[in-house]
């Protein structure tokens, strides 16, 4: 049986976007979280995210070790890696993007850009609500479930 508090693998990468908006919102006090996602949309590590990397590395570090989890010094099981391919294969379709296309003349955001902050934003939704059902309610930061 698994620890309650033991978090999903498949939130891992939620996890990585929630801190990184976090900082983000942290540095730039007076953002509200629709700026925070857009200007995560901008950084290095939105990129390593949307172009699949982010998974990949995680994936050749789990070949390296056997398929041990580093953090939980777990194996993972090869249905659990299929649903983290799953989840890479998603993260690159709906983050896709498109430079210099993000807005149009108007400055409303084109209808790919639309949705990649769609997906970071259920993405987001995910994380805090493992937090709430697992009573970690001091990981919530940007309250985006309220």
């Amino acid at each position: 049986m698994t620890n309650k508090n033991e978090k999903p693998y498949v939130l891992r990468a939620a996890e990585f976007v929630y801190s990184n908006i976090v900082q983000i919102k942290k540095q730039n006090p007076e953002t509200n979280n629709i700026q925070a996602f857009e200007i995560f949309m901008t950084t290095k590590e939105y990129e390593i995210l949307s172009s699949g990397e982010f998974h990949d590395k995680w994936f050749l570090e789990l070949r390296n070790n056997k398929f041990i989890d580093s953090f939980t010094k777990k194996k993972i099981s090869g249905e659990t890696l299929r649903l983290l391919e799953l989840q890479k294969d998603s993260m690159v379709k709906f983050l896709m993007k498109i430079p210099k296309l993000y807005y149009t003349k108007s400055h409303f955001p084109l209808e790919i850009s639309q949705r990649a902050f769609d997906h970071l934003w259920r993405v987001c939704e995910s994380y805090e609500m493992w937090c709430r059902e697992t009573k970690q309610e001091n990981l919530i930061y940007l309250n985006i479930i309220e």
